[in-house]
């Protein structure tokens, strides 16, 4: 994926910038959860739980390949896109298999236009650039086949309101088919800190 040069950077991009040891930093984080045995796949199980066998997934904001990882060890063709090229080799490091790309989500253009899932965890969303959001969402929608179904997750308290992002999602062309407040399926209220969305195309 190419990225156009008058694009908007993402929040995450601006971290880096000014923190340029900031990705490595995020990589050996996870490295070191996993290596002391700590589960950091639950979202990955929830979203294999939706699929059957060999489907077609989207890890958008795939970071170092964690949840795309697992998934194409469960037996799907994974697809990872992500803005930060340190991610991206830490991702084909760590996870051989998936697809890695290097792009941003505002400009996604992918030849896989019908995934039966899309999964952008890790609070991604808020990382965006606030004027991107509307985008990466409509692309989202465009990149989901007929059945297909979008699956976010991220925190309150991190510049975007989950009222906000509902509204964000209906502007693009998703349809709310699940809120909960946990990855683990508990469900969601309106003093809920953390929200899980499935969506699926209108």
């Amino acid at each position: 994926m190419s990225a156009s040069k008058d694009r908007t950077p993402s929040q995450w991009e601006e971290i880096v910038a000014a923190d340029p040891s900031h990705s490595a930093r995020y990589v050996q984080r996870f490295r070191t959860l996993a290596a002391e045995g700590t589960d950091i796949v639950g979202e990955a199980r929830l979203v294999d739980a939706m699929l059957g066998r060999g489907a077609r997934v989207l890890d958008a904001g795939c970071g170092p390949g964690r949840i795309g990882g697992h998934l194409h060890d469960a037996g799907h063709t994974v697809v990872g896109v992500d803005v930060d090229p340190v991610l991206i080799d830490a991702a084909r490091a760590d996870h051989p298999g998936p697809t890695w790309l290097v792009g941003d989500l505002a400009e996604l253009a992918l030849p896989t236009r019908d995934f039966d899932a899309i999964v952008c965890a890790g609070n991604v969303l808020t990382f965006l650039a606030p004027s991107t959001r509307v985008p990466v969402l409509e692309g989202f929608a465009r990149h989901l086949g007929p059945t297909g179904r979008l699956v976010t997750g991220f925190g309150a308290e991190r510049g975007y309101t989950f009222t906000d992002f509902l509204d964000d999602t209906e502007k693009a062309g998703l349809t709310t088919d699940l809120l909960l407040s946990t990855w683990d399926l508990r469900p969601f209220r309106e003093d809920s800190d953390f929200l899980v969305a499935v969506f699926s195309p209108i």
